[in-house]
């Protein structure tokens, strides 16, 4: 394989580098002969392929290491097998850890992310037309388009890719066979990573190329400095805070959290860290139907601690309602979703929300520019996470300045500042502080419950059918002492 390090895209300088560091690290422990996971010959058809592991043992042995269980355990060597380091002898498409006896090999590190390597269309090529003569034209449908597109785009070195892709093909019928399986897979694997299929989610995809480090040292020319020079002069003209200033604003922000930080000030009715009353949580409960006056005076300090409370959120969507505004809470919610909702979803909930929200003719249409809306258009052709965060800062704005002061005047949040509650505090004497104390047992470790689970169904397997509400008994008895 061609591999040229002509054109550096950012890599380097990613946050990503450091996930990939400690997946490394996992990775070169997993492959310890003493303590990683224990490697064989396996057979695959008709061949035997040295140092094959199976997916069950990489489970069992992430299970083992980080005292996780099967499904984050399963989920961790996904992420391995989609990031290259893993590769599956078997099934190329799908790059999934099953938890099975299908067989992977470890990446040689030539073809691991970290080494920076550009994916280039070049080598691309190559890659392809070695398996087209390998093949003989018998491509996946995606590959065959791809090859065709990269003949169109490249037509001028066409000669040359040819006959680097009959030099690699000739070197590697010269190896056996086993040698010649496993580079074919781990090639396959590098490209299927850097190059997936139409439909699948690429873990690789770092966004903007950055092409500037940010650690580098910039020759000192004349450009350099009067760059320095004016970037001085902006520094000196620009306004500055002074610190009585900022020290007033600090102490207007203690004043007002400062009865509701619950460290700073009596909790009502009792803090339950002392006294062990569950009052205080069921009163504030996130969606409980009547909410304590404090909790409906913190929703006037900021709009931002209206939505970060579920049920403050939920009187404004009433009010939003009789405005007949909803939807543009319904967006910022639905944003929110995307943002921190699962990855594989990911693509579905951007287009359903566009669908909703931005299309013309959408049944819950919000007005937002016309620059946020190209910008926003735009970003929905590779939908990610902040593809949305033109348009939702632009309505949170909106219902900020507009929507938010409105409700505090209106009759839905005084009606619900007039039913908020004022709880009585509780008086504990100094007897019923000390039996409390005295009842309060340490929470067991959640890695030594796991294991007495674990040793529970042990001697279940091989005790044989006994009376399932027996056991659930004996475990509820245990977690009580």
């Amino acid at each position: 394989m061609t591999i040229r390090n002509v054109r550096d895209h950012g890599q380097r300088y990613r946050p990503r580098m450091a996930c990939l560091k400690k997946v490394e690290n996992v990775v070169l422990e997993m492959q310890d002969p003493k303590s990683g996971v224990k490697s064989q010959t396996q057979r695959l058809v008709i061949t035997s392929i040295p140092h094959a592991i199976t997916g069950e043992d990489i489970v069992a042995w992430l299970v083992n290491r980080f005292k996780i269980d099967a499904t984050e355990a399963r989920a961790m060597g996904t992420m391995m097998v989609a990031f290259g380091y893993i590769y599956p002898l078997q099934d190329h498409k799908r790059l999934i850890l099953k938890p099975d006896t299908s067989l992977y090999r470890f990446q040689t590190p030539y073809f691991w992310p970290a080494q920076q390597w550009p994916v280039e269309d070049t080598d691309y090529a190559i890659y392809l037309a070695k398996r087209n003569i390998r093949k003989k034209g018998m491509l996946e449908l995606y590959e065959q388009e791809q090859y065709n597109n990269l003949y169109k785009w490249v037509n001028h070195k066409w000669d040359f890719i040819v006959m680097q892709a009959k030099e690699q093909y000739r070197a590697g019928k010269e190896r056996k066979k086993p040698d010649r399986v496993v580079f074919d897979c781990q090639e396959r694997a590098y490209w299927v990573v850097h190059r997936p299929p139409p439909g699948t989610v690429s873990a690789m995809d770092y966004g903007h190329d950055r092409m500037v480090d940010p650690n580098m040292e910039e020759k000192k020319t004349s450009d350099y400095y009067r760059r320095t020079v004016m970037f001085t002069q902006q520094c000196i003209m620009r306004p500055r805070v002074k610190s009585s200033v900022s020290i007033g604003a600090i102490v207007k922000y203690t004043t007002t959290y400062k009865e509701h930080d619950p460290f700073l000030h009596a909790c009502l009715p009792s803090n339950p860290w002392l006294t062990d009353d569950v009052a205080y949580w069921t009163l504030n409960m996130p969606n409980v139907e009547t909410p304590t006056k404090m909790r409906v005076e913190c929703w006037t300090f900021s709009f931002g601690e209206l939505l970060m409370d579920p049920r403050g959120r939920a009187d404004f969507r009433l009010f939003l309602k009789k405005e007949f505004s909803g939807e543009n809470l319904a967006f910022w919610e639905a944003c929110e979703d995307l943002k921190w909702g699962a990855a594989e979803t990911m693509k579905e909930k951007a287009q359903q929300i566009y669908k909703t929200f931005l299309a013309r003719g959408a049944p819950r249409w919000i007005n937002i520019d016309g620059k946020t809306m190209d910008i926003t258009v735009k970003g929905l052709a590779h939908p990610h996470r902040y593809v949305l965060d033109a348009a939702q800062t632009h309505i949170y704005m909106l219902m900020k300045k507009d929507s938010y002061g409105r409700y505090l005047k209106s009759p839905v949040f005084k009606e619900t500042q007039r039913k908020a509650i004022a709880p009585e505090p509780h008086r504990f004497t100094e007897t019923q502080l000390e039996q409390n104390a005295k009842r309060r047992r340490p929470s067991p470790s959640p890695i030594i419950l796991r294991q007495q689970e674990e040793e529970q169904k042990a001697k279940l397997a091989a005790s044989g059918p006994v009376d399932i509400t027996q056991v659930m008994s004996k475990l509820e008895r245990k977690q009580k002492a």
